[in-house]
């Protein structure tokens, strides 16, 4: 009784996955009016800001361990 289940299932799987390929394949979604509207150049902006303070915390954190270092060594 299960495989026989199992042999719908499959079957049905198979068929729906073949409308969705289809179905798919036969009608190309265009977004260049949702990527035309959206500027991501303040975004971008901001993102790099960002990671250049961290790249300047970690290199001050690492000059700063250098010194300390340093230090105890005399």
């Amino acid at each position: 009784m299960f495989k026989s289940i199992k042999r719908v299932v499959l079957a049905g799987f198979a068929t729906v996955s073949g409308f969705i390929a289809t179905a798919a394949h036969a009608l190309p979604v265009d977004v260049t009016t949702l990527t035309a509207a959206v500027d991501f150049s303040s975004v971008i902006t901001a993102i790099l800001a960002v990671a250049a303070i961290m790249v300047g915390v970690y290199v001050a954190w690492k000059a700063a361990k250098m010194v300390i270092a340093a230090v105890k060594g005399l």
